[in-house]
């Protein structure tokens, strides 16, 4: 085995992990080649129900009801699940294969030699939300801005970088670095994973139906490959439990972080308050103006940049205050509702947004894209807003 490819023997088991890059044409071939020579009693992979199903199955886009992901209070989230699919299959096309393609060699693989497999991944939109949870909006802005340089970016691969992915998951490199840069969610986006991935794994090589000298293989990616490790080695001395539900939920957000939601409204409230008793009336009429015409210009020419519908622009206007005022909600909810309502996603938008996603030119043609694109740059728009209006009404009081 090389240095990919790790036996970990506890007791009568032994647990093959083998570390790939999800988009290596070698990985593919290496995995297939292990599983088949090594001839285990279960497969695990690096998969959860959602990309398993979209690998076996044609993505079904039509069911996206882009309405109720506003309503839900999912769209910054869809947001990054689209743009990291891009990343990926910008990738892939890059480099000649189909990201996640080593893991569907090793399902197909495991039913050619009729052996049992198991999905050991947490689901992406739980980690998302799990790492959304520990980000305000600075760093989600942060985030997003990290994804989308990285998929949008003209800058070819040369042959050198090219060789450096396939020695390690293009994916898993991604949130190492978002890591480095937002590290609020390391433990989300790096360890979390590699104790989760570790757990199920080890449950899978000691499942009732599992042999009693069981031999599993995990297809990971490389980059989990030393987490894993060390994490099975902790469970097989007992010094962590496999139980890994906590961390299959979206902790609910501290007292002091609802109560930040509401720091912006109150302060705006309060600077246009003192400024009609510590100045006069007229000074209190200029702030409480430039907080609403700030807060929804902005909001509109965040929705105008985005190429809304003109009823959408002037419902960000109108919204931006109103948003604002109530931290439960937020401009882009009525924006964002409102251009998906009046522009409806088409059948070629369902089947065009894997590839759409990957290009500005065809995020504005995609109907969908469009629709979080209006909700994004509004709710960005609305927030500078707020933000220039404080500090501008702050200096009108100290004057």
């Amino acid at each position: 085995m090389n240095d990919n490819c790790v036996s970990l023997k506890f007791g009568t088991k032994e647990i093959i992990l083998i570390g790939t890059a999800h988009v290596s044409r070698e990985s593919i071939d290496e995995v297939s080649r292990v599983i088949r020579e090594s001839s285990p009693d279960r497969v695990c992979v690096e998969l959860d129900k959602g990309r398993y199903g979209s690998m076996t199955e044609q993505e079904n886009w039509e069911r996206l009801n882009i309405a109720k992901v506003f309503k839900d209070g999912r769209g910054f989230l869809l947001i990054a699940n689209l743009v990291l699919a891009g990343f990926q299959r910008k990738l892939g096309n890059e480099l000649g294969v189909k990201p996640g393609e080593e893991m569907k060699t090793a399902v197909d693989t495991a039913g050619e030699l009729g052996i049992p497999f198991d999905l050991c991944d947490r689901e992406v939109s739980l980690t998302l939300r799990r790492a959304w949870a520990k980000c305000g909006l600075w760093n989600k802005c942060k985030l997003l801005a990290s994804l989308l340089s990285g998929a949008f970016t003209k800058e070819k691969l040369s042959e050198e970088e090219i060789e450096n992915l396939k020695k390690a998951s293009e994916l898993d490199g991604m949130m190492a670095e978002l890591a480095d840069y937002l590290p609020p969610v390391k433990s989300t986006l790096i360890d979390e994973r590699d104790y989760y991935l570790a757990a199920k794994i080890w449950e899978s090589a000691n499942s009732n139906t599992a042999a009693a000298n069981s031999k599993v293989a995990a297809v990971v990616g490389a980059g989990h490959l030393q987490g894993i490790k060390v994490h099975l080695e902790k469970i097989a001395a007992g010094n962590e439990s496999v139980d890994v539900a906590e961390l299959d939920t979206v902790p609910r957000a501290g007292f002091l972080s609802r109560a930040a939601g509401w720091l912006v409204p109150l302060l705006i409230v309060a600077l246009i308050v003192l400024g009609f008793f510590r100045a006069d009336t007229d000074a209190g009429i200029e702030m409480l103006l430039r907080w609403l015409l700030l807060n929804g210009s902005l909001a509109a020419v965040g929705t105008i940049i985005a190429l809304g519908h003109p009823l959408s622009i002037l419902v960000s206007f109108v919204g931006a205050p109103i948003a604002t005022i109530n931290p439960f909600i937020g401009v882009g909810l009525f924006s964002g509702v409102v251009e998906a309502t009046l522009r409806k996603p088409r059948v070629s938008d369902t089947q065009t947004i894997s590839e759409d996603v990957t290009n500005i030119k065809g995020i504005y043609r995609n109907r969908i894209t469009r629709a979080l694109l209006v909700f994004f740059l509004s709710t960005l728009g609305g927030a500078a807003g707020n933000i220039i209006s404080i500090v501008t009404n702050a200096g009108t009081l100290v004057k």
